[in-house]
């Protein structure tokens, strides 16, 4: 009897650690907003590395680069559309070896492996002719383009340090590709200057002094080819990892009105190859450890140059083209949605996905397009987060995140709640911080106020290094046609909690949530 007693205590102890319930309430001041997002806050990078870019013996780039992507794919081409419109960065480590074929560019070589080289390759060329048929695709696909110039035209390496580049920035064969790209009618929304050239520097480095040099000429040049300031392009910088000595020396010394965006990339899961990435994604302490970059670039900005805002310019999680186990599946959502919301908290304008497509992180497939989960979630948050940023609060376990902006489209707000644990459910019910405001009345023809739309992500099998990611319990997946599959939320009435499985991200629509900030 003994032994029968010990076994049943064992028994309920083994199933109270797999599987618990947990009650949360969750506190969201609407009176006010924290921060506002650009319209557009989901942004995506194409690079241009070439197919022989390879790390730890894996080459996952393909023909994913700027110069050979495949612009006739029609996954590629409905991906793209179905944000209307996405944000692109065309840029990356080796643009700073990209010369373009304009004005006396000439010649036009590819890509060649070359020791001594900036990451191991020799200069390259943007084709005339791969410029219009870029620029024909994203007309048609709808994209805002982020086009990163090569800053180190015109400069060489320090006789007494070698990553460090000196003199000044040439802009001619910058200033032929601009007055082309006028010519034609092609519309660019941001031109950066340079990779990851500022503070230490990845394989180059430039004085932060005289990058604030640089930038100031861009932003006089493209002020004089664009003199109608309601089509000018912004101008953005420095692109690469924040430094505070570097990064206020650079603001310091740069003009009012010089930048639109200060961009810094992050990397802040560690290398590729690290065995304990899946890990590191799946601990919340962690990953809050770099929100005191966020803030402190976000602070930086405020003081030195209040008229621009920070943009996360290049975010790919882990270095070196991403972990091939787990960077392009369902557990990568857990850092990136969490990125996306804790970004936009801090006052980010912006928020560019390393990659589109290409290496191991990207939101698309390689070989066949076809959207990896975090695609979804992008796609998700681009649809339902408006630009406006609502505090929002919890005593309940860390592993649950909760995010709230207004919705992007109608009353009410749009809820991010990505629940880290694998073993809890969250019972969350949603609190607003003042009373003083009627529940809105119901719209005829359109869903009632009595009810919230709910769209819970999870992985296939309950796997969460499945590359396959199910929307209320479907899996999303291409239609026939090759289209994005339509996304239709689950109908839940407002006065129930809202149930946060183990493992899973929900994005939830409520339009009767008094938030006056949102009317």
């Amino acid at each position: 009897i003994m032994d029968v007693k010990v076994t049943l205590c064992y028994v309920v102890l083994l199933l109270f650690s797999i599987s618990s319930a947990e009650d949360v309430k969750l506190i969201v001041k609407g009176v006010t907003s924290i921060g506002i997002t650009d319209n557009n806050f989901i942004c995506a990078t194409l690079d241009w590395w070439p197919a022989n870019k390879c790390n730890y013996n894996d080459c996952p780039w393909g023909k994913t680069s700027i110069l050979n992507l495949d612009l006739n794919n029609k996954v590629l081409s409905n991906a793209i559309k179905a944000f209307n419109p996405l944000r692109i960065r065309l840029g990356g480590s080796v643009e700073d070896q990209i010369v373009y074929q304009f004005g006396k560019q000439k010649k036009c070589p590819h890509f060649k492996k070359r020791e001594g080289g900036l990451f191991g390759f020799s200069t390259a060329c943007l084709p005339k002719m791969r410029w219009d048929e870029v620029h024909d695709f994203f007309n048609k696909t709808g994209v805002k383009l982020i086009f990163g110039l090569n800053a180190l035209t015109g400069k060489k390496n320090s006789m007494e340090d070698k990553l460090n580049w000196v003199g000044n920035w040439n802009p001619k064969n910058a200033i032929s590709l601009m007055k082309y790209t006028i010519s034609k009618g092609y519309k660019i929304d941001s031109y950066e200057l340079g990779n990851e050239l500022c503070a230490e520097g990845i394989g180059a480095r430039v004085d932060s002094v005289q990058y604030a040099k640089d930038i100031t000429r861009l932003r006089r040049i493209v002020n004089l080819l664009y003199p109608d300031a309601s089509r000018r392009p912004k101008v953005l910088g420095p692109g690469g990892f924040y430094g505070k000595e570097w990064f206020e020396s650079f603001l310091l010394n740069v003009g009012p009105g010089v930048v639109d965006g200060v961009t810094h990339h992050i990397y802040n899961l560690g290398a590729g190859v690290d065995k304990d990435l899946i890990n590191k994604i799946q601990d919340p302490y962690y990953l809050s450890q770099v929100a005191e970059t966020f803030k402190s670039v976000a602070q930086a900005v405020k003081e030195f140059t209040p008229w621009a805002t920070p943009w996360v310019g290049e975010a790919g999680g882990a270095y070196n083209s991403g972990s091939k186990d787990v960077s392009h599946s369902f557990v990568n959502g857990f850092w990136y949605l969490d990125q996306l919301g804790m970004t936009s908290t801090l006052n980010h304008n912006v928020y560019c996905r390393q990659t589109l497509v290409g290496g191991n992180y990207g939101l698309l497939n390689t070989t066949t397009f076809i959207p990896n989960p975090d695609y979804y979630g992008a796609l998700l948050w681009h649809r339902l987060m408006g630009s406006k940023v609502l505090s929002v609060s919890h005593e309940g376990s860390p592993f649950l995140r909760a995010y709230a902006h207004c919705s992007k489209k109608g009353p009410g707000i749009t809820l991010l709640l990505i629940n880290m644990s694998n073993s809890t459910t969250f019972n969350v019910s949603l609190v607003d911080d003042m009373n003083l405001y009627p529940v809105l009345e119901a719209v005829p023809g359109r869903v009632p106020m009595t009810m919230r739309e709910e769209y819970h992500l999870t992985p296939k099998d309950g796997n969460i290094q499945s590359n396959v990611v199910l929307l209320n319990g479907t899996p999303l997946q291409l239609t026939k046609s090759l289209d994005i599959p339509e996304m239709k939320p689950r109908l839940v009435d407002v006065s129930s909690p809202i149930k946060a499985e183990p493992d899973s991200i929900i994005f939830v629509h409520t339009k009767s949530f008094n938030a006056p900030t949102c009317r």
